[in-house]
């Protein structure tokens, strides 16, 4: 009995690694497409820390002058001498 239903005995070789080829090809692009979006997202989500940390020191200023110590440095400035 001859198995041909495994798909790979009547096969041309050539079919067969165009296949793989293309195969392998669409995979790579799936991966790229989903590593680019979550670079994206990353980045996004870097930029929107970076905002809130910049809202967050801007808040500590108005805090700062509210208070009149404009003019001291920052109390973790000086911690490591």
């Amino acid at each position: 009995m001859i198995q041909k239903h495994d798909g790979h005995g009547s096969e041309d070789p050539k079919q067969s690694t165009a296949d793989m080829t293309a195969f392998v090809q669409n995979l790579l692009q799936q991966m790229q497409s989903r590593f680019q979006t979550m670079s994206d997202s990353i980045i996004t989500k870097i930029d929107e820390m970076g905002s809130r940390i910049d809202e967050l020191e801007q808040s500590i200023d108005d805090l700062r002058a509210e208070m009149g110590v404009e003019g001291s440095p920052p109390p973790a400035s000086k911690s490591s001498e």
